[in-house]
C-alpha cells in the first residue's frame, strides 16, 4: 500500500511538470529582422556582408541582392551590425515589442577610405622636358595609374611662362591629355599635372618645360572673320600660318613694314578704329593713334606706312593726318575742299606723292587722285563716275597705281558691287590697264583689295561672288593677266610685303 502511494505521487509530479513545460514553451515570443545592405551614394547591393546582433543571436551573410533575414529573435532591444572589408562598419538599433513582429532595416555602407591608396605620380610624356621649337598649339600628354580601380581620377593642368604673369589652370580633366593652344613664339612654358581620386591628397608631377619656335618671317597677312569680328592671320605662301591677333580684338587691314619689322593694323577701341603696331609674332601691340581713323565705312578705310617705317598717313573723314609710329608728332597734311570723306590713302615709296580715294557718306561720288606733300593735285585718275572704287597701291617706283572700280556703276544702300575690276594706272602715260579683263575674271564676281607683290611682278587680291554673302578668296596673278592662282581660302584684305 505504501508503494502504491509513492508511485501515484511520482506520476502526479511528472504530470504537473509536463504541464508547466508546455506553458513555458507557449509563453516564449519571437520576432523577425529583415534588411538589405547597399553602397552609400550608388544604392548598389552589397553581397557577403556579415550581419549579426548584440546581444548575440545568430550571424547571417547578405545574398546577391544584398538582403538578409534573421528569424526567431527573442523580443527585446538589439544593436545590429553590418560589416565587410573595404567598407565602414554600420550599426543600427532595433526594438522588438510584439510576438511575430517583423522589422525591416536598410544599411548604407560607405567606403573605408583608410584602405584607399593614392594615385601614382603623373608621368609627363609629351612634350619631353626641355623640348624646343614647339608649335603654338600642342597636345600635353601624361600617364597615371590608380591601385583602386573604381576611383575616378581627375587631373589639374597648370601652365606658366617666362614672358608674362599669365597662369593657365585647367581643372577636372578626365583624359590623360590636354590641348594647349594660342601660345606665343619664342616663349618658354612650364607645365605640371596634379591628380586627385577625391579621397587622398593631390599628387603632383614634376615640372616640365618646353620652348615654342621663333616667329617665322611671314610676308603674307590677311583677315578672317569669327562671330562677326575680324582677326588677322600671318602666313607664308604654302599656307603655313598662325593666328596673329586674338578673336576678341576686332582687328583688320594688316600692313607689314620690312624696315621697321612691325605689322600695323586697325583695331576697334571704344567703338573707334585706331592704328596699332605689333611684332611679327603678334606680341607687344601698341596703339599709335588717339584721333581715330574714320570715314565712310570701317571695312573700307585704309592707311599707309612711310617706306622707312617711321610714319603713318591716315584719314579722319575730311582730314588727312601724318603721325610718327610712336604716336607723337600728329600733323594735318590735307583737307578735302568739297567736304568729301577720305576713305583710302597710299604713300609712294619715295615719299613724294600720295594717292587718295574720296567719296560721299554713302561711299559713292568717288574720286581717285594723286597729290604732292603740299596738297596740290598732281593727277586725277577717276571722278564723276557712278559706282564703287578703291584698293589704292603704288608700285615700288611710284609710276603705277593699282585700284579697283565697279564698271557696272551699280549703287545701292548696302554698297553692293556687281562687276569690280582691277586697274593699273600709269602715272607717266596716263594709260589705264584693265587687269581683270585679260585675266578672265569669272562672270558674276568682283576683284577687290589689290596689292602689288614685293617685286611688282604680280598682284594679290580678293575674288568673290557679287552676291555679297559668299566666301571671299585671296588670289594672285601676274601683270600679264596669266595664271589666276588661289592662295588663301575664306580670307580677305591681303597684304604681301
Amino acid at each position: 500500500m505504501k508503494n502504491i502511494f509513492k508511485i501515484s505521487t511520482l506520476f502526479l509530479f511528472l504530470l504537473l511538470l509536463s504541464s508547466c513545460s508546455e506553458d513555458l514553451v507557449d509563453k516564449v515570443q519571437t520576432a523577425t529582422l529583415k534588411g538589405i545592405v547597399i553602397k552609400k551614394g550608388t544604392n548598389q547591393p552589397i553581397k557577403n556582408a556579415k550581419v549579426f546582433t548584440t546581444p548575440s543571436t545568430q550571424t547571417v551573410f547578405t545574398k546577391e541582392d544584398g538582403s538578409f533575414v534573421i528569424d526567431n529573435l527573442p523580443l527585446g532591444d538589439y544593436s545590429v551590425r553590418a560589416e565587410l572589408t573595404g567598407y565602414l562598419t554600420n550599426f543600427q538599433g532595433v526594438s522588438f515589442k510584439n510576438n511575430n513582429q517583423v522589422v525591416s532595416v536598410v544599411f548604407e555602407m560607405s567606403d573605408d577610405d583608410s584602405l584607399n591608396s593614392s594615385p601614382s605620380v603623373p608621368v609627363l610624356l609629351s612634350p619631353v622636358d626641355n623640348a624646343v621649337d614647339q608649335p603654338l598649339a600642342i597636345n600635353l600628354t601624361w600617364d597615371c595609374n590608380d591601385p583602386d580601380s573604381l576611383d575616378v581620377l581627375k587631373y589639374k593642368v597648370v601652365v606658366k611662362n617666362d614672358f608674362d604673369t599669365t597662369v593657365i589652370e585647367v581643372k577636372d580633366v578626365v583624359d590623360k591629355h590636354y590641348f594647349l593652344e594660342n601660345l606665343k613664339f619664342g616663349v618658354t612654358y612650364y607645365w605640371q599635372v596634379s591628380v586627385s581620386d577625391g579621397i587622398n591628397p593631390e599628387v603632383n608631377s614634376p615640372v616640365f618645360r618646353f620652348k615654342t619656335s621663333t616667329a617665322p618671317n611671314n610676308r603674307y597677312h590677311y583677315v578672317k572673320k569669327s562671330n562677326g569680328s575680324y582677326y588677322i592671320v600671318s602666313s607664308n605662301e604654302t599656307n603655313g600660318n598662325f593666328q596673329y591677333t586674338p578673336f576678341d580684338k576686332n582687328s583688320w587691314r594688316p600692313r607689314l613694314n620690312q624696315n621697321s619689322r612691325l605689322v600695323a593694323f586697325l583695331r576697334t577701341v571704344g567703338g573707334n578704329a585706331q592704328i596699332f603696331t605689333a611684332n611679327p609674332d603678334g606680341s607687344n601691340p601698341f596703339q599709335v593713334t588717339a584721333v581715330p581713323v574714320a570715314g565712310f565705312d570701317n571695312a573700307e578705310i585704309d592707311f599707309s606706312w612711310s617706306k622707312n617705317g617711321k610714319e603713318f598717313l591716315y584719314a579722319n573723314f575730311t582730314k588727312l593726318y601724318r603721325i610718327n609710329k610712336d604716336g607723337s608728332g600728329l600733323q594735318l597734311v590735307y583737307t578735302t575742299s568739297d567736304g568729301s570723306f577720305i576713305s583710302e590713302c597710299d604713300w609712294s615709296y619715295d615719299g613724294s606723292k600720295i594717292a587718295l580715294k574720296t567719296n560721299d557718306a554713302n561711299g559713292y561720288n568717288v574720286k581717285i587722285y594723286i597729290i604732292d606733300l603740299l596738297g596740290n593735285t598732281v593727277k586725277t585718275i577717276l571722278e564723276n563716275v557712278p559706282g564703287a572704287a578703291g584698293g589704292l597701291n603704288f608700285s615700288v617706283d611710284g609710276n603705277l597705281l593699282l585700284y579697283t572700280y565697279d564698271i557696272s556703276g551699280h549703287q545701292e544702300d548696302n554698297y553692293r558691287q556687281l562687276n569690280s575690276h582691277l586697274f593699273i594706272y600709269n602715272v607717266l602715260t596716263d594709260d589705264n590697264f584693265d587687269l581683270s579683263v585679260i585675266s578672265d575674271k569669272p562672270d558674276g564676281t568682283n576683284d577687290l583689295d589689290p596689292r602689288f607683290s614685293p617685286n611688282d611682278a604680280e598682284v594679290i587680291f580678293v575674288n568673290t561672288s557679287n552676291d555679297g554673302i559668299s566666301v571671299k578668296n585671296i588670289v594672285k596673278i601676274n601683270l600679264q593677266g596669266n595664271n589666276r592662282i588661289d592662295l588663301f581660302p575664306d580670307a580677305e584684305m591681303p597684304d604681301w610685303e
